[in-house]
């Protein structure tokens, strides 16, 4: 009942949605060569929404098959670096290239950083909506400054390698661009997996470690953004 009444509260809505937008707003400001058009990037944001339908199913698959080992340190590292972040990224990045990598719109390296974050953010807001209709206002504005922009400095970095994959692709260099590729997913999926893994840990030092943690991973993927976008090039 109370996640019924909740979905039609404004505010709450308000909460859940506006962090995602504003940043969507930015990172396409940043794209100063040939912004994308709208039409691609809502449809990149509703596949990111898709994308957490996907990842919640491998995720409760994953769960079951590490049942056994529930309760140990292997189960934590299995569980957040390869059931939750492996699940949620390599969604993130399935939607991404069966969308972006054969399209015309793709023609600048910066290209993959805005592609990549708004399926991050697309699948960061749904997720986000879910946590704040159940849980209140409270969550909203503590993911607003942690969880929202952890998952756009993920695709930040994903879009990095991404675009660098498409540059040397075009070049022909297919292992270059290979390589690339896998970076895209192996980065952001190990900064997931430790965000989750250092959030969990209840004591002191581990939330000290978890600040600076998040501090350095925005600072590094702020400075990635400025810097991509200010050289940024054609990829032809």
């Amino acid at each position: 009942m109370f996640y019924l009444f909740n979905l039609f509260n404004p505010i709450l809505i308000a909460a859940a949605v506006i962090p995602a937008l504003f940043l969507m707003y930015k990172i396409y400001k940043a794209d100063r060569l040939e912004p994308e058009s709208p039409r691609l990037l809502l449809i990149l944001a509703g596949l990111g929404v898709l994308a957490t339908a996907v990842a919640m199913l491998l995720e409760r698959a994953g769960d079951f098959l590490l049942g056994w080992l529930e309760g140990t340190l292997t189960y934590e590292v299995l569980f957040y670096f390869v059931v939750v972040a492996l699940s949620e990224e390599g969604a993130k990045y399935f939607f991404l290239r069966r969308k972006t990598w054969f399209s015309d719109q793709f023609d600048c390296q910066f290209d993959g950083v805005v592609y990549a974050v708004f399926v991050s953010l697309g699948f960061a807001l749904a997720e986000n909506v879910g946590y704040v209709l159940r849980f209140g206002l409270g969550t909203a504005l503590a993911r607003a400054v942690t969880a929202i922009p952890g998952h756009a400095c993920f695709g930040v970095f994903m879009g990095a390698f991404y675009g660098v994959a498409k540059r040397y692709d075009n070049f022909g260099w297919p292992e270059k661009s290979r390589q690339n590729s896998i970076l895209a997913l192996v980065i952001p999926t190990l900064l997931h997996g430790a965000y989750d893994f250092i959030a969990t840990r209840m004591s002191d030092e581990g939330t000290l470690f978890f600040v600076v943690f998040v501090i350095a991973m925005f600072v590094i993927a702020f400075r990635v953004v400025k810097n991509l976008s200010e050289r940024d090039q054609y990829i032809y």
